[in-house]
Formats: C-alpha cells, sequence, structure tokens
C-alpha cells in the first residue's frame, strides 16, 4: 500500500485514531443564530464523518459573546449549549472510530462584535478592522482564563474526544504571544515566558478538571508575517514552553489578519500556483518535532499531494496531516485516497471559501459552481428527451 503510514494508526494522549489525517478547523459560520449547535452544523460535519477523516477539529467555538466573529458561530460560555454540542459529537462516533476536538477560541484584538469591544493584551489599533482594542486589565484576564477553561470543560462534559486551544491567526491567544500586539510589562508580559503563561494556566486549570489523559492540543502561531510580528525563533522557544506543560500536540500554524492587508490571500493559507508552493509549514515542522518529546505534531499548509503526504511521515517531519480547504471541496477526499484513487486534492486553492463566509455559511464557491452546472446540464438532457 502506497499510503501505509498515512492511513495507519496512531495516538494523541489516551485517543486511538484510525489513521494519520485531520480535518483542521475552519469557521463555518453554520451554527444558529445565537451560537446553538443545530441541524446546518450538524450536517456540515457529518459529511466529513462519512468521508473518512480520522480527526475532526470544529471550527472556533467562542468562550463568550464578545468573543464572537459572527451571529452564527458555534458558542459554549454556558451550560445551555452542551446539549447541541453533545448532539454533534453523537453523531460523529457513530461512524467508525471517527474522533472530534472542539476549538476553543476568543476573537481578541481583531473582534467586530457590535455591541462588545475588541480587547487585547494591549491597546494596538488593528488595520484590519480599523479599531483599537482594550487593553486587558489583570482581572479581566483572570475572567478569560476562567471563561477558556469553563469552556473547555463543557467541550469534555458533552463528550469531545479533547480540546484545541486555538493560539493562533491574530485572535486572543495568539495576541498574547506576539510582540506587535503584547507591549505589557507585567506578568503577562516582556519575556516569552510571561506572554505564554496565559496559556500555561488555561492549561493547567483544565487538566485539573478533566481526566489525567484527556487531550488538551493546541493551534500554534509561529510567524505573524509583519513587520514586528513573531518570528519562528521565538515561537520555537515558545513551543518548547508548551510541551513541558504537558500540551498533548501543536499544530503549527501562521498569518493574521493584518498580513492579508493589500493582497487577494487569506490568512493563514497561500495561493497555491504549483506543488513548490505546497507545504507552506513543512519548514516550521521540522524546526519543532525534534523538540517534541511525547508530544505529537500536527502539519497543516497547503498539502494536497497524499505521496507528498506519506513522505512527511516517512520522513518523520510529523505525526499528523491536517488539511482545512481540500475538505470543503471533498468531504469524502480520505475515503477516495484509502480506495485507491491517489490524485492530489482537487481543491484549487483559490479561497473563494475563505470569501464565502463573509456572507453566509462557509462552503467552496467552485465546487457550487460545478453542481449548478451539473444540474442545468441534467436538467437540459431531460428536457431535450
Amino acid at each position: 500500500m502506497q499510503l501505509k503510514l498515512l492511513f495507519s494508526p496512531e495516538t494523541i494522549g489516551n485517543v486511538r485514531l484510525k489513521n494519520r489525517l485531520v480535518r483542521s478547523a475552519t469557521f463555518s459560520n453554520r451554527a444558529e443564530k445565537y451560537g446553538q449547535v443545530g441541524k446546518s452544523m450538524i450536517g456540515f460535519y457529518q459529511k466529513l464523518a462519512e468521508g473518512g477523516i480520522g480527526l475532526i477539529i470544529t471550527g472556533f467555538i467562542s468562550v463568550e459573546i464578545g468573543g464572537t466573529l459572527s451571529p452564527f458561530q458555534a458558542r459554549l460560555d454556558n451550560d445551555s449549549y452542551i446539549n447541541g454540542h453533545r448532539k454533534l459529537v453523537e453523531m460523529v462516533h457513530n461512524f467508525s472510530e471517527v474522533k472530534i476536538a472542539a476549538q476553543i477560541a476568543h476573537s481578541g484584538k481583531q473582534g467586530t462584535h457590535p455591541n462588545h469591544p475588541p480587547v487585547a493584551p494591549s491597546a494596538i489599533k488593528d488595520n484590519m478592522t480599523g479599531l483599537t482594542p482594550r487593553k486587558l486589565r489583570k482581572e479581566d484576564i483572570e475572567s478569560l482564563i476562567n471563561k477558556f477553561v469553563d469552556a473547555g470543560y463543557r467541550a469534555y462534559l458533552s463528550g469531545y474526544d479533547m480540546v484545541q486551544l486555538h493560539a493562533a491567526h491574530g485572535y486572543l491567544l495568539s495576541n498574547f504571544i506576539s510582540p506587535y500586539s503584547n507591549k505589557r510589562n507585567d506578568e503577562f508580559g516582556g519575556n516569552l515566558n510571561n506572554m505564554t503563561k496565559i496559556l500555561v494556566m488555561i492549561y493547567n486549570r483544565l487538566r485539573e478538571k478533566t481526566e489525567k489523559e484527556f487531550p488538551i492540543i493546541v493551534k500554534l502561531q509561529t510567524q505573524d508575517f509583519i513587520p514586528e510580528g513573531l518570528v519562528i525563533e521565538d515561537s520555537v522557544k515558545i513551543a518548547e514552553i508548551l510541551i513541558k506543560t504537558g500540551f498533548n500536540a501543536i499544530e503549527p500554524s501562521g498569518g493574521i489578519g493584518e498580513t492579508q492587508i493589500g493582497t487577494k490571500e487569506a490568512y493563514p493559507s497561500k495561493i497555491i500556483k504549483s506543488s513548490e508552493d505546497e507545504n507552506y509549514f513543512l519548514s516550521i515542522a521540522k524546526r519543532l518535532k525534534p523538540i517534541m518529546n511525547n508530544s505529537k505534531l500536527i502539519l497543516v499548509g497547503g498539502i494536497k499531494n497524499p505521496l507528498s503526504a506519506e513522505k512527511i511521515l516517512k520522513n518523520g517531519d510529523a505525526d499528523f496531516i491536517s488539511m482545512s480547504r481540500p475538505l470543503l471541496y471533498e468531504p469524502d477526499l480520505p475515503n477516495r485516497w484509502l480506495n485507491g484513487d491517489i490524485t492530489s486534492a482537487k481543491c484549487i486553492s483559490c479561497n473563494s471559501c475563505y470569501f464565502s463566509m463573509l456572507n453566509g455559511p462557509t462552503h467552496c464557491i467552485v465546487r457550487e459552481k460545478l453542481e449548478k452546472k451539473k444540474q442545468r446540464q441534467l436538467h437540459r438532457k431531460v428536457l431535450e428527451e
């Protein structure tokens, strides 16, 4: 079998995954209004579960209303949301060995909620939104830490197999670890240990409330791609702190909202025009993998060729392969590869899916157009007959 490693089992913490394929978190904009999980969101994830993925990481689940980016964004900031999430988890678990992680997050500096101004470690204007966030006081930070812990615990009670902290892409937790957005000189700023402290505190408190082996993982910012932003050298040191703390897996990523100003590219991805543009976070994976110890490395970033993914695993540069856009086009991509069709993902990396979420549920516009074209052709054929 050409994809022996890609379809071999592996564990994260105490959770055994049937293969090495992970669906990276994608903001789906498919919750019911005010964040409840409903039929649209469950149907969206059902297609992924049917498609043969080993682990689904949900899109951004907000830890409080002020941290949302849309009224149709999932939330877990009080117990009323647990029942809907439990139904989602139960649906996913109906499919053979498919696991699901809850990604919990807060919009932070990039927040745009009309009734809740954005907040951040420092009052640095966001050049994408045009808004200047309110600087968090120490008591505010303490409150937000507890909200992350409470949301993570609700995810645990809902039956999720693990929790992922979203510390990337310019959202709140990544604001703390970036020198661009964190100018504090107290215990939460000034050096990498202090800037990473919020992540360590969330982990330790959530660990106390859950099983010892319940996996807590992190999507970690490694580069901001802007002047004065986070760079790889510092993100490697941050990763070392998180690995020592006990995080069970790291999914390194990069780019923030301001990265894309003046371009048509959506963060953290780039437009892929050739095979040379693929696997664009592989270099940081190679920096991190030697220090991972018992933590697992989940590689995301322009991975479309299964033979390339297999080679990455064989070389020991990553433990899991994570994809997002290709699975919007082909939710059944894992099954296609497993059944012997090992041509690259059909996704053309045009980022139309990113722009679709600005006006409604996230979806692949290219696939939508192709399906409409097929429907018109079929309709025309029926009329001709």
